[in-house]
């Protein structure tokens, strides 16, 4: 990576902050504020949308990309495109509240633009080998986003974590596709990370600003998409990613099966995640976010160690989600 990559992510850092700081007044002058409710985690009015500065950040790193590696132009489109439909209509919610279909169709279609160009998920790779999906990747690409994405959404219920989740995972995925010599897309996680690092202190306990549905959607869509590109480049398995996502995807995933089995409406909204079931009984928004950093960390780690040694692959994802499916049954279970 050459000086000037290194100048652009200090850059970023400084424009996410600065973006977010003038998001902030703008929400407060325009009433754009997320107001307590007997399901939230937070007492006071507090702004919301701060996630265009990160998504800024990212749109800008997609078009830098576009010009110095045309090679993959059709990735590159994908991202952007999708990402700008995910997050334009998150904003849009976060301004004006949607109906629950039109929001959703609208996602769906973004999605949707974006595996088509990424080319769906041909294949997975196991560590022991790899599982041939052909036509039917698409489809599985398709869900696994578009499920994710909501998740993500889902998961931003407390100062920081969706950030935090974030920052860690971003560093990570980009450290592991450094060392599998996926420059570009290093460079975009790293790009990612940086705009995170300059919104997070507005997001830290007690919140200024929270990153609102633009934000945490887009990060879902394109943690989930980046993970099929790394997949189909042979750089990261996709894999690895949803190792490195653990945090998000067992207690997001098992409270969504839940919800489910208790058939709940899922679009109604709850606060029955393990991670606010945790500050209900009387953890700071900061230490469970911080520990959602910590277990984030671990897991990079392990990841690392996957990537040197793929036949463990599998028995890490199973592990991993062992592990961390015991908070859930401390906390969540018990709502």
């Amino acid at each position: 990576m050459t000086w000037w990559w290194g100048l652009g992510l200090g850059i970023a850092v400084v424009a996410s902050g600065v973006i977010t700081s003038l998001v902030r007044n703008f929400a407060m002058r325009r009433g754009m504020l997320d107001i307590p409710g007997p399901r939230s985690s937070h007492e006071q009015p507090t702004p919301r949308g701060g996630g265009i500065g990160f998504v800024g950040v990212g749109c800008a790193a997609l078009l830098a990309l576009l010009v110095v590696d045309p090679e993959g132009r059709n990735l590159w489109i994908g991202l952007l495109g999708g990402g700008l439909v995910v997050a334009g209509v998150g904003f849009w919610d976060d301004r004006r509240t949607l109906g629950s279909w039109l929001r959703l169709a609208l996602y769906g279609l973004g999605v949707l633009w974006a595996v088509f160009w990424v080319g769906g998920l041909p294949g997975l790779s196991l560590g022991v080998g790899t599982l041939t999906l052909g036509s039917v990747g698409y489809v599985l690409a398709w869900l696994g986003t578009f499920a994710f994405l909501n998740i993500y959404n889902f998961m931003d219920g407390i100062d920081g974590i969706a950030a935090g989740e974030g920052l860690v995972v971003s560093t990570a995925a980009g450290i592991l596709l450094a060392l599998g010599g996926d420059w570009p897309l290093a460079v975009l996680c790293w790009a990612l990370a940086a705009g995170l690092i300059g919104f997070l202190p507005w997001n830290w306990h007690p919140a200024k600003i929270f990153m609102g549905d633009v934000g945490s959607n887009f990060l879902g869509f394109t943690f989930c998409l980046l993970a099929v590109a790394s997949e189909n480049r042979g750089s990261l398995p996709a894999l690895v990613w949803v190792l490195l996502l653990g945090v998000f995807v067992v207690d997001g995933g098992t409270t969504f099966l839940r919800r489910i089995w208790r058939r709940e409406a899922l679009w109604v909204a709850h606060n029955t995640h393990a991670y606010q079931r945790a500050v209900q009984r009387g953890y700071s928004h900061a230490q469970v976010t911080g520990a959602v950093m910590l277990i984030n960390v671990a897991l990079g780690a392990l990841a690392a160690l996957v990537w040197r040694f793929p036949v463990g692959l599998l028995p890490a994802l199973v592990g991993s989600w062992a592990i961390l499916i015991v908070p859930y049954l401390r906390y969540a279970r018990r709502g």
